[in-house]
């Protein structure tokens, strides 16, 4: 049998839940929650994301409360992932382990991945004996199928791949607007996987939201082709339509967003070729109007000492400028004011570089603060 056999080709990735307070990342609303979870399997599906330090380390308790106690273990599967940033011996590392049985319930992880291989991770990887500790964990039947996911080049994907060939499954952030990127190119990670024969799980198919709000001119696009479908079922259904791809996953805030994607995935077909048209017009209309491809991940806030919200101010730079000139006035500023006044300001930043260091698509997360800075204040 093989490793995706049996389930339907989208998963419910648990890094963007519900929040009863926007500005808590771990306020998450758990009622909501529950109610995206039924959602999700009443419409069959089974594949649920979490990792260890998601929703300020509350994400796995939540997939606790919502899924694992209220389903058979046998109904749904469960991944998450071990990130080398949380320890550093191997006793460690083991308890970090052993906290995530404890804080899902789950008695074994159906996919377990070792979180953002790359250049700067895989030297500890290695060292702290990570590979062959997750291959442990399979052999004494705690972990079903082991993986790892990457942000980092096709060059290094295969390097790590011809040295760990025992890797089941490997999670790569491919999307239409990442695929010819000169920055990500997607679409070279995803060849090296499929040269492999390792099958791919798909993460930010929507680009941390950016392909579900996109530019006006990009939009009415997608509506010319088919005024009932929107953005970000382009983009799911885009990622889906690869071969090797055998799992999407969406990071959903809301029940809604749950609706709008099972309405699509419940009854999945590929992109025709019209349709492969239509999103490659799109990448050159979006290409022409995002400044700073942020997938506000997060990853960059929590150790900023200057406490500035950086994807939102990213965000917000990026709306600004797709914002029609004729406009007498734009929300984005007065956004922007609001923020300021519970978090450090975009010209705080004093240029330390951890948020450059962590940050998965490798912006110029320094330099762009300076253009927010120039922008809004």
């Amino acid at each position: 049998m093989a490793i995706f056999d049996g389930q339907r080709k989208f998963g419910f990735g648990m890094m963007r839940l519900p929040l009863t307070d926007p500005d808590d990342n771990g306020s998450i609303d758990i009622e909501k929650t529950k109610e995206m979870v039924d959602a999700f399997m009443a419409a069959g599906f089974t594949y649920f994301d979490t990792a260890w330090m998601y929703h300020n380390h509350k994400s796995e308790r939540a997939a606790k409360e919502a899924l694992v106690d209220r389903y058979p273990r046998d109904s749904f599967t469960l991944a998450t992932k071990l990130h080398c940033g949380f320890f550093e011996t191997e006793e460690e590392r083991d308890k970090v382990f052993e906290e995530q049985l404890r804080k899902t319930g789950a008695g074994y992880f159906d996919y377990y991945l070792i979180h953002d291989v790359n250049h700067g991770s895989i030297e500890k990887y290695e060292r702290l004996k990570c590979f062959d500790f997750i291959r442990r964990k399979k052999e004494e039947g705690l972990i079903r199928h082991i993986g790892f996911s990457c942000h980092d080049h096709a060059d290094f994907l295969d390097k790590v791949l011809n040295d760990h060939p025992e890797t089941e499954f490997v999670q790569l952030q491919i999307n239409y607007l990442d695929w010819e990127s000169e920055g990500i190119r997607a679409k070279e990670t995803y060849e090296t996987a499929e040269k492999h024969g390792v099958p791919v799980i798909v993460m930010e198919p929507v680009k941390g939201g950016t392909l579900a709000n996109v530019p006006p001119a990009a939009g009415e696009t997608f509506r010319r082709a088919d005024p009932d479908a929107s953005p970000a079922s382009w983009a799911i259904r885009w990622a889906a339509s690869l071969d090797n791809v055998k799992m999407v996953l969406s990071g959903m805030s809301s029940p809604e967003q749950m609706a709008d994607n099972l309405s699509f995935m419940g009854d999945f077909k590929p992109l025709t070729e019209s349709e492969k048209i239509t999103v490659d017009n799109v990448v050159r209309i979006i290409n022409d109007n995002i400044a700073i491809p942020c997938t506000a991940c997060s990853y960059c806030t929590e150790g900023c000492p200057m406490s500035i919200p950086i994807p939102k101010y990213f965000s917000l730079y990026n709306a600004d400028l797709q914002e029609s000139e004729k406009k007498p006035w734009y929300t984005q500023e007065e956004y922007y004011e609001m923020l300021t006044k519970e978090h450090g300001k975009a010209s705080d930043c004093i240029g330390c570089g951890q948020c450059e260091s962590i940050c998965p698509q490798h912006l110029p997360i320094i330099e762009n603060l300076k253009l927010v800075a120039e922008r809004f204040e």
